[in-house]
């Protein structure tokens, strides 16, 4: 009932529809049924009716809708106000990194794996604060290299509003893996007013490097208790985006 309560201003009011036809399905029943296949997993087609959810193509067609209207993106930046009001997001310092999903079905960007001897699937880009709180995501194809994408993470991460002073989006430091020891990522973020703390491939030891990127790596393996998206079943690129 909280989470609902806290939804359901952010979903923009149906029109109404001509007399006459099935009834639309409840929003919350369809909200039900999309965090039902989303946490389990199981295909759309074989959501319980005895749930009240509907059918599950009616979920996924809800589901698509509120992507393109963008209600997903206003739930996430809801949160993210609430928790910087309640000054709970770290700006101290910021963490990237990614993590490659298979992708069975192909799709929309998936790409060959080189990790999983060239298989299709994806990877989910993230940028979290100190604390493990995502503050940007974007999904591109496994065979794409992580450094492009730094770039987007930043700008994607939105102004957040703050318990006092004007809404903020940019760390004071960014932490990133090998992946990103390249000097263009280095000026990007300096020019953005961000310091970079970027290992260095040869030069730094292993041992040390999780110090402050394990919130990162913890976050992304909370993306994979979700066992529709620990695996893409999804072709189209904005629904696996939705879903996350």
């Amino acid at each position: 009932d909280a989470l609902w309560a806290f939804i359901e201003p952010l979903i923009p009011p149906e029109p109404p529809k001509p007399k006459g036809g099935r009834p639309r399905l409840d929003d919350r029943a369809a909200l039900t049924g999309i965090l039902f296949v989303l946490r389990t997993g199981i295909p759309w087609e074989l959501l319980p009716v005895e749930m009240g959810c509907g059918a599950g193509m009616t979920c996924w067609r809800r589901l698509h809708e509120w992507q393109e209207k963008g209600v997903w993106e206003r739930i996430h930046q809801a949160l993210l106000d609430r928790l910087g009001y309640a000054n709970a997001i770290n700006w101290e310092r910021a963490a990237v990194d990614s993590a490659a999903v298979p992708g069975k079905k192909g799709g929309q960007e998936t790409g060959p794996n080189p990790t999983d001897r060239g298989k299709p699937g994806s990877k989910r880009h993230i940028l979290v604060d100190a604390n493990g709180i995502p503050l940007a995501l974007t999904i591109s194809a496994a065979n794409r290299h992580d450094s492009r994408f730094l770039e987007t993470l930043v700008d994607a991460v939105p102004a957040i509003r703050q318990c006092a002073g004007r809404p903020r989006r940019r760390p004071a430091k960014l932490h990133a893996d090998k992946a990103y020891d390249f000097a263009h990522c280095r000026r990007a973020l300096r020019k953005r007013a961000i310091i970079p703390r970027i290992a260095r491939r040869g030069v730094e030891s292993s041992q040390r490097l999780g110090r402050h990127r394990w919130v990162v790596e913890r976050t992304l393996a909370w993306f994979a208790r979700f066992r529709r998206i620990a695996v893409r079943y999804e072709r189209r690129a904005d629904i696996f985006t939705a879903f996350h």
